[in-house]
């Protein structure tokens, strides 16, 4: 039976299976909403829920201070009366009891159930890739072990992945003063996420601090010696010697709880246009959740905290007032890079127009993206007003054509074309 706002009292539990920015922001959401039930929220990780941007920036290089990442104080969860349960994986959930079982035994009844499970790093299936000092970067785990290693210096440091983490990792590496050799088996860096326009540019960028840049070319094998790795060998035969190889080829959702739950997966968790699954009683959020998203115009699945947060305040929106409005925010990304702050806002086609707003020369321009002549996205480097007015034009839903926002000198004030 579907769980609807007037099914929600002060004695119907929400549980929710995830600890990210989504799972806590849905606890939080229904808690200043005015849900007097009880909420749990049951993670794998131990400690407290954190940050996961950070990771591949800041806490490389900070003081470890766990004050950097936590998303909220210990204190959160004991005033707002959220058990939080870290440490403890959610071994099933039996829809027909309305319960999940922790890998304890314990059962955990819910009259709503969250998914926010996130997505693991995908794996490099090559020959030496379970060998030490081949590494990933997802969890607080994983960037604690990366920081003890990055002040030794010298290292020869090699990226597989030319997207988003591989490159804030090897800027932070690049500044530090190791060799870094970026792997790409694409044509350019950030294929899949920006245009090439901007791609260039940042892979200059990444050069001119001595970084060496393979693109459309494949790893076959990690050699090593003595259970460590030694060099990377490409498809084309060429050997890189390296002390440290970070993969960062992308991640899968985890999907296994839903799947064992026989609830449809298809690159994802797959719910409809308000989050819910083909249970109604159980919502997916976050990287895990595969939606029909109307700036895409056709099921997607994001890695954002954008979108993780807007989508758990959507669910507990819907949840405390009965609400029927799909799920429609403007997805916006951002990353850091040696001087570059990068935004993006918006979800670009294949074959978009592209115009230049402002001169690369500078370290501040934007890239307009236009779909059937309207815009779609905005890509910015150091331009955070553009940023900012792009996501106001797309969030009122306008999409000024190429000629109108010439007409205003490519103003993006939504006064101008509401």
């Amino acid at each position: 039976m579907a769980t609807t706002a007037t099914d929600l009292t002060d004695e119907t539990p929400v549980v929710i299976v995830g600890a990210g920015q989504g799972g806590v922001q849905a606890a939080a959401s229904l808690r200043e909403g005015g849900f007097g039930g009880p909420i749990t929220v049951v993670d794998g990780e131990p400690g407290l829920p954190y940050q996961r941007p950070p990771l591949s920036k800041a806490f490389l290089t900070g003081d470890g201070n766990r004050n950097l990442v936590d998303l909220r104080a210990e204190a959160f969860f004991d005033e707002n009366v959220i058990s939080l349960r870290s440490g403890q994986w959610v071994r099933e959930i039996d829809r027909v009891a309305s319960k999940v079982v922790l890998d304890s035994g314990e059962h955990l009844d819910y009259a709503h159930l969250i998914l926010a499970t996130g997505a693991s790093p995908r794996i490099l299936p090559v020959a030496g890739a379970s060998q030490e000092g081949v590494v990933v970067l997802r969890t607080l785990s994983d960037a604690s072990a990366l920081r003890v290693v990055l002040p030794t210096q010298g290292l020869r440091i090699v990226i597989v992945g030319g997207g988003f983490i591989g490159l804030e990792v090897a800027a932070v590496a690049a500044k530090i003063g190791h060799q870094v050799t970026i792997v790409e088996t694409l044509p350019r860096l950030m294929a899949r996420a920006v245009s090439p326009e901007l791609a260039g540019y940042v892979a200059d960028v990444h050069r001119s601090h001595g970084t060496e840049i393979l693109l459309g070319r494949r790893v076959v094998a990690l050699p090593g010696k003595s259970g460590r790795v030694r060099a990377v060998e490409l498809d084309d035969g060429t050997r890189i010697e390296a002390d440290l190889v970070l993969v960062g080829i992308g991640a899968v959702p985890n999907t296994s709880l839903a799947e064992q739950a026989d609830l449809e997966v298809a690159n994802g968790i797959v719910v409809d246009d308000q989050l819910r699954t083909t249970d109604p009683a159980i919502s997916a959020i976050g990287d895990c959740a595969s939606f029909p998203s109307t700036h895409a115009a056709c099921q997607a699945r994001l890695e954002s905290v954008q979108n993780a947060v807007d989508q758990a305040r959507h669910v507990a929106t819907r949840l405390l007032t009965g609400s029927t409005e799909p799920y429609r925010s403007v997805p916006w990304f951002w990353t850091t890079q040696f001087d570059l702050r990068l935004q993006m806002v918006g979800i670009p086609q294949d074959n978009d127009e592209r115009i230049i707003h402002g001169d690369p020369s500078t370290g501040r321009f934007s890239v307009l993206r236009f779909h059937n002549g309207c815009l779609n996205t905005v890509e910015s480097v150091n331009r955070p007003q553009d940023h900012v007015g792009g996501r106001k034009l797309l969030s009122a839903n306008l999409n000024p054509t190429v000629e109108q926002l010439r007409q205003t000198e490519f103003k993006f004030d939504p006064r101008l074309y509401a």
